[in-house]
């Protein structure tokens, strides 16, 4: 965000969920959260009472003011077509004041997928020990999405017990993304983010290399890519 050329002092976060990233932005700016989820919503208010939050889609929400930095932290992931990409792109480009900066990070990218891909990682505390699977594959590779599994293996007093969920998530080369961006009216850039060692100890054989982190500058009339 430093790249933005005037001081951010307001942050809409696109896909806040329980608002646990507002935690951390809202010591630097004023945030304002939008999410899909009433749930999420309410979980975020409670955490964040000083913030202001709205019920809503991030393709399509519309709250008749700009921002100083629009963050749409991983819920892009969720974003299954590109056509979808686009109206979120577009929400966050009216959303932002002139040479206001949008910022999103890329759980994986089209380049590093590996089918059948699995991360583990586990953490323990006090009577509870959690250790977390996620499986990665592509039934479809011809289309832009991923099948996201996870398993839980939660162990409480030497009694286990598993949960699963399953999420669609979407995949799109870097070389997309940027495509999408400039015809959105964005000066975008991805940088390779790369968590030092400790971050991901535990992270299991299918380590990837770097995280997709995407900078995008509002620019009036057509925008340009640099990769």
């Amino acid at each position: 965000m430093k790249r933005s050329c005037a001081p951010i002092k307001t942050i809409l976060h696109l896909g806040s969920g329980a608002g646990r990233n507002d935690y951390v932005f809202k010591k630097h700016a004023r945030v304002t959260g939008v999410d899909i989820s009433p749930a999420m919503v309410k979980l975020a208010k409670k955490l964040n009472p000083e913030a202001a939050y709205h019920i809503g889609d991030m393709r399509t929400i519309r709250l008749e003011k700009t921002f100083d930095a629009v963050v749409d932290w991983d819920s892009i992931n969720h974003i299954l077509t590109t056509s979808d990409l686009k109206k979120a792109f577009a929400a966050a480009y009216r959303h932002l004041r002139d040479r206001g900066v949008f910022f999103f990070l890329l759980e994986i990218d089209k380049e590093q997928f590996q089918q059948n891909a699995t991360k583990y990682f586990s953490n323990k505390e006090i009577g509870i020990e959690v250790t977390f699977i996620e499986n990665m594959h592509d039934p479809y590779p011809r289309d832009t999405t991923y099948e996201s599994t996870f398993v839980y293996l939660i162990r409480r007093k030497g009694r286990l017990a598993i949960e699963t969920d399953r999420f669609l998530c979407g995949l799109y080369s870097i070389k997309t993304i940027l495509q999408l961006l400039g015809k959105s009216g964005f000066q975008a850039r991805c940088v390779k983010y790369k968590p030092g060692p400790e971050a991901l100890e535990n992270d299991g054989p299918a380590r990837q290399k770097y995280y997709p982190a995407f900078i995008a500058i509002k620019k009036k009339g057509r925008g340009r890519t640099v990769i």
